[in-house]
């Protein structure tokens, strides 16, 4: 039996008719960038995520670059990302000029760890990133806190967890602004890449919206310097047929989830994700802990069942971090996870027949 870790084909099939349509509908209106369908959609996805404002972006990297000059981030100030995650936060960070500030993350989300990140707030800190890793809304009621009592920018990287809540408040709706990620493997996917900006601030939108369109709102209007990420009208089509689907897709991934964990909890020295009280996490990745990852993987795929590693090393002991030297002791947990996660199949088109031979394997692996 072969079970990719994922399957876009599978989901393709599932909605083939509707994408098929509306992607024909595209091609025969010819207006490919901007227009009513990218503005349409910016609507649909703010209202969805309970947000004032949506700017659409070429991708969840450039949104964060877009926000972070927006807010006038830059050299001589100081901005905290988490240790373990995709290195984007660290990298845009750094080219703004700022200083990439790194803390550890915490055990229960593997997001970024408040009390950690509140040792290493000083008078140049002006903001954090926090990320809600594998769909897993981090510790962002003790974040805010954070951030509103030194009065500092809490920024939210939301490119893993479209429609999670905790509390009833949906990602991406707790700090200054929020990003997303659109990259087609993520919970909401193109057919290309994508990504947008959340805010509630009306000051803040138009400034990302400026500076992601060469500084102005309209042709060869240069207010400031800016650059060009934009979402494309393809993909905003393509985006807003997937929208009337994606809630049950989530729905079906805490299904597996759950089945997963009812599973796997107890054999070996598996750790399956924790389960916050209040939290509604949406499993876009579904990740387990074991010190037998790098076996355990090899097993697995020798029966064609498709895993992955996110992430294999931690941003601070990447070569382009590393300039401290850091060492294990200074990211103990991120340090860790980067030796430990794996990332098991999880998507609403896996059959039972499927799910079955994935555990009853990891179940023999550990026997």
């Amino acid at each position: 039996m072969r079970i990719p870790y994922l399957d876009l084909k599978r989901q393709y099939r599932t909605i083939q008719n509707e994408m098929d349509g509306a992607v024909s509908a595209f091609i025969a209106d010819q207006h490919f960038v901007g227009g009513d369908k990218v503005a349409t959609f910016e609507s649909k996805f703010a209202k969805a995520h309970h947000s004032k404002h949506c700017i659409g972006t070429g991708n969840a990297t450039d949104a964060l670059f877009v926000v972070l000059k927006a807010l006038q981030i830059g050299a001589g100030d100081e901005v905290i990302v988490p240790a373990h995650g995709w290195i984007s936060a660290a990298e845009m960070v750094a080219l703004t000029g700022a200083k990439v500030v790194f803390a550890d993350v915490e055990s229960k989300t593997f997001g970024i760890c408040a009390t950690d990140v509140a040792s290493k707030i000083n008078s140049k800190t002006k903001a954090i990133i926090a990320i809600h890793l594998y769909g897993q809304i981090c510790e962002i009621e003790a974040l805010c806190e954070l951030a509103e009592h030194h009065k500092i920018h809490l920024i939210e990287d939301c490119a893993q967890a479209h429609f999670a809540t905790f509390k009833g408040q949906s990602a991406g709706n707790w700090g200054i602004a929020s990003v997303f990620s659109f990259y087609p493997s993520k919970m909401l996917g193109a057919y290309g890449d994508g990504g947008a900006i959340l805010t509630n601030s009306d000051e803040l939108a138009l400034a990302c919206r400026k500076f992601a369109n060469h500084g102005g709102l309209s042709k060869n209007n240069h207010e400031i310097k800016g650059i060009n990420s934009r979402l494309d009208a393809l993909q905003a089509q393509v985006l807003m047929v997937k929208l009337n689907f994606v809630e049950d897709w989530i729905d079906q991934r805490r299904e597996i989830a759950a089945f997963y964990s009812g599973q796997l909890k107890g054999v070996g020295d598996i750790q399956v994700p924790c389960m916050v009280d209040h939290s509604k996490p949406n499993f876009h990745i579904y990740v387990i802990r074991t010190q037998h990852r790098d076996a355990l993987k090899r097993h697995l795929e020798n029966l064609g069942i498709g895993t992955e590693i996110h992430y294999p090393v931690a941003s601070p002991f990447t070569t382009a971090f590393n300039d401290n030297n850091w060492e294990a002791s200074d990211f103990p947990l991120s340090y860790q996870l980067q030796n430990e996660v794996l990332s098991l199949p999880i998507y609403p088109e896996l059959s039972s027949e499927e799910l079955h031979f994935i555990v009853e394997h990891i179940q023999l692996f550990f026997a």
